[in-house]
């Protein structure tokens, strides 16, 4: 496996994991049933992502994306400093949105970055893009 293979795929496994500790700091703060069943499906979709980047990974003995846990401690907390005093659905949906919109630059930059990486990694982070696309056309409608 290239090295720019690797970096799109770790890149796609990142964001992913992202979304999904995303999801999971907002959960407890959901109270819109609709809002809360499209955040599930989306927290599946990511996890069924990430999955599939960490396993082409594994199949060429590269090493996956490790989480740093100061980064994911700065988001969670980004988070409910962002919903402190304000919970309310398009509070949450205007949270989400704005990560799911910061995930799809940073995976446009890694593939700028990486254009020599092969058709497999590019279409799934395409994949994850295009449901980035879709997700913040549904939480739109939360606003």
């Amino acid at each position: 496996m290239k090295a720019q293979e690797e970096a799109v795929y770790r890149e796609i496994q990142r964001n992913a994991e992202n979304a999904i500790t995303a999801i999971e700091t907002v959960w407890d703060k959901v109270y819109d049933t609709d809002l809360s069943l499209q955040i599930s499906r989306q927290s599946l979709k990511y996890a069924q992502i990430r999955g599939e980047a960490m396993q082409a990974l594994l199949d060429e003995n590269a090493t996956p994306y490790r989480s740093n846990q100061l980064a994911d401690m700065k988001l969670k907390a980004a988070i409910h400093y962002n919903t402190l005093l304000n919970t309310s659905t398009g509070r949450i949906a205007e949270l989400m949105i704005r990560e799911r919109n910061e995930g799809r630059v940073q995976l446009e930059r890694v593939l700028r970055n990486n254009e020599e990486a092969g058709e497999k990694p590019r279409a799934l982070a395409r994949q994850l893009m295009e449901f980035q696309q879709k997700s913040i056309k549904n939480l739109q409608d939360y606003l």
